[in-house]
């Protein structure tokens, strides 16, 4: 489904990824985990297109997206939840949701999907009318998803989605991307709790200073030494 080729990116003269490769299948879900300023969210903006790589090839659904605009790759399929929510604090919940599917013309259908939305994340239905910006950093995270997912995209990129929530909204939302998943979108996650990525991935990658240092079975890379001493804090 996608395909990344050893790719390059940088900013001005400072290389934040070399020769990265990855590939995620139709369906499925894929784990990218590292230390923090390890590449991971610029690895994100480089295939969302909002970061253009120097050098390799981005194929998605057999056509190549390197440097493509980014509302171009995401009317081909490809919806980017960033790091930090980015919510648009000063609409409601109900016009965020409909800013995310602003590359579609179906008027009915767009409706029908905000209410699906309204039913995953029931508390996003109950506060529809209420202004993104007032929401709890829990709430604004599922609108933000809910948002990603209005474009309808094929393939779902998810940066640090539980990142600074508490214990119990964490186990939600790795609820909820379960349940995405077994709706058939694809995703790649990068996440900061390695070890709820490792166990809802079957497969996964570690990248460290801006470079893919191994990849392979999540649960092969829970039992790696390396893995549980480096991101899991096991010795």
């Amino acid at each position: 489904m996608l395909k990344v080729e050893g790719i390059h990116t940088q900013y001005g003269r400072i290389k934040v990824l070399s020769d990265v490769s990855f590939e995620i299948n139709p369906g499925e879900i894929v784990a990218l985990i590292g230390t923090n300023g390890a590449g991971k969210s610029t690895f994100l903006k480089t295939i969302s297109g909002l970061v253009r790589p120097t050098l390799g090839r981005i194929t998605f659904m057999d056509q190549e997206i390197q440097g493509v605009a980014p509302e171009k790759i995401v009317l081909a399929g490809i919806a980017h939840v960033p790091e930090g929510r980015h919510v648009f604090a000063r609409q409601t919940v109900l016009t965020n949701l409909q800013i995310g599917a602003f590359i579609r013309k179906d008027v009915d259908e767009i409706q029908k999907d905000i209410e699906r939305y309204f039913k995953i994340f029931p508390i996003l239905g109950e506060r529809r009318n209420q202004l993104a910006g007032t929401l709890s950093g829990g709430e604004q995270q599922m609108l933000a998803i809910a948002r990603g997912l209005m474009a309808r995209p094929k393939l779902l990129l998810l940066d640090e989605p539980s990142m600074g929530l508490a214990p119990f909204l964490v186990n939600e939302i790795f609820r909820i991307i379960g349940q995405l998943h077994d709706q058939g979108i694809a995703i790649v996650l990068v996440e900061q709790n390695v070890k709820k990525a490792l166990k809802i991935t079957r497969r996964a990658y570690v990248m460290e200073l801006g470079k893919i240092l191994y990849h392979g079975d999540s649960k092969e890379l829970i039992a790696d030494d390396r893995v549980r001493k480096s991101y899991l804090g096991e010795t």
